[in-house]
């Protein structure tokens, strides 16, 4: 997993792809925005336990995924 956030989420270290993909839920979207906006994959990622933390959503830019921000 590239992405810092998510490793130090999950608690990943030398974790396969399969290893994560049994701690967490995960769908794929292809979102395009109602108004100007974002348009493109779309990730939403929840964990296996309901902590009260907001799932992890991803967007892809120039064939990288990047972190969003929820409000």
């Amino acid at each position: 997993m590239q992405i810092r956030e998510i490793r130090e989420s999950w608690g990943i270290e030398d974790e396969s792809a399969e290893d994560f993909a049994s701690q967490v839920y995960g769908v794929k979207f292809d979102f395009t925005s109602g108004s100007p906006g974002y348009c493109g994959d779309v990730y939403i990622l929840q964990g296996d336990a309901l902590t009260g933390e907001p799932p992890v959503v991803l967007t892809r830019h120039q064939g990288q995924l990047r972190l969003e921000e929820l409000a």
